[in-house]
């Protein structure tokens, strides 16, 4: 009797497992099509890029948070989004239209400074276009077999999920825009991401690298990746072609302006070419953490920012760094130039102005 009463109970608990998970499977919404919720201390939640609408600054992070200030950074709200997955980039080309990238694929587009955003695309869609875009090229020239090799990574795409994250998005203007992301992931669109397509064939990156970031330095598109990927666009070519390498760690971004561009990553590496990328000269930032946000004033000048919170802020012609004191050190994922003349930084613990005037 007693074993027996065991086995009773034990397959009671078992049901009630069963149960209870079934019961779980069912309530289950996929974070692409649950909306991020409304909170409190969503200004203090990880944020992990921040950018300028017009005079508006636009945060973004984790569990679909976007959050938008008009104030200099001292007062911010929370957007409604379509989406609770994380959120790793954003891009206004002008005051109104912005695009934010994330997990899972996820792009949103926002037609209103900020205030509401509609989903674009996910990565449910991806592999979906990269066999249809792929596919058509291979039936043009079935001897290709670049053309399967990216169908066989379409297909591979769909069955594994939407799990692939874009890491930055970048807009010339109101329509033509860049993705990027993991595994060489990265799509075009020409009418304002009503369609997209996909541009791994137009990328030099044959190992399939991650991109971690695209910019565009006035002069230049620039594409950052792991294990010293450097990637330019080339007008007439008609794609991103390969820049030698100062560096073989990883490159979290890249920043600068007409005539010149610096890339800065892993354990404090900065590096600065003057001559388009064929050249590159290390600054010296006195660091062993990682870079992992950029910014250029009005002023002119480069402030970088670490893992750790450290700034460095550029000087003289050849911008040379120097590391700025700062009262209180937080790690920081983004920086933007604040409309007052201020500097917004975001990070793990949300979003911070900083008076540098």
């Amino acid at each position: 009797m007693c074993s027996y009463k065991k086995y009773r109970q034990s397959a009671l608990a078992m049901a009630l497992v069963l149960v209870h998970g079934f019961t779980q499977a069912d309530s289950y919404v996929d974070v692409l099509d649950l909306p991020a919720k409304s909170s409190a201390l969503a200004i203090r939640s990880p944020l992990l890029g921040v950018t300028r609408a017009g005079e508006r600054l636009v945060a973004v992070g984790q569990r679909g948070h976007i959050l938008y200030c008009d104030e200099g950074g001292d007062a911010w709200q929370q957007a409604t989004v379509p989406v609770s997955a994380d959120l790793n980039a954003v891009s206004f080309p002008s005051s109104t239209q912005g695009w934010a990238v994330g997990n899972d694929g996820v792009v949103l587009h926002s037609s209103d400074a900020g205030l509401t955003w509609k989903k674009q695309l996910d990565g449910r869609q991806i592999g979906a276009l990269l066999v249809e875009h792929y596919g058509a090229l291979s039936r043009v020239e079935p001897g290709n077999e670049q053309w399967l090799k990216f169908v066989e990574d379409g297909h591979r795409m769909i069955e594994e999920g939407a799990d692939k994250p874009l890491l930055d998005v970048w807009f010339a203007n109101e329509k033509t825009g860049y993705v990027v992301g993991a595994f060489n992931l990265i799509l075009r669109t020409d009418d304002g991401g009503q369609h997209w397509t996909p541009f791994q064939d137009r990328t030099d990156n044959p190992q399939g690298l991650h991109l971690n970031a695209i910019a565009y330095t006035g002069d230049a598109l620039y594409i950052v990746g792991e294990q010293g990927l450097l990637r330019k666009w080339n007008e007439s070519a008609q794609r991103f072609v390969a820049l030698d390498t100062p560096y073989q760690g990883s490159f979290f971004g890249v920043i600068g302006k007409p005539g010149e561009v610096l890339v800065y990553g892993l354990r404090g590496h900065v590096f600065r070419s003057i001559d388009g990328g064929s050249s590159w000269t290390p600054l010296d930032t006195g660091l062993q953490v990682s870079i992992t946000a950029a910014t250029r004033g009005a002023d002119g000048r480069y402030r970088l920012f670490s893992q750790a919170g450290h700034m460095l802020l550029s000087s003289g012609d050849d911008a040379r760094l120097k590391l700025q004191n700062q009262p209180d050190l937080a790690p920081s994922a983004g920086a933007v130039s604040a409309p007052d003349g201020g500097l917004v930084l975001v990070g793990s613990h949300g979003a911070r102005a900083l008076n540098i005037k």
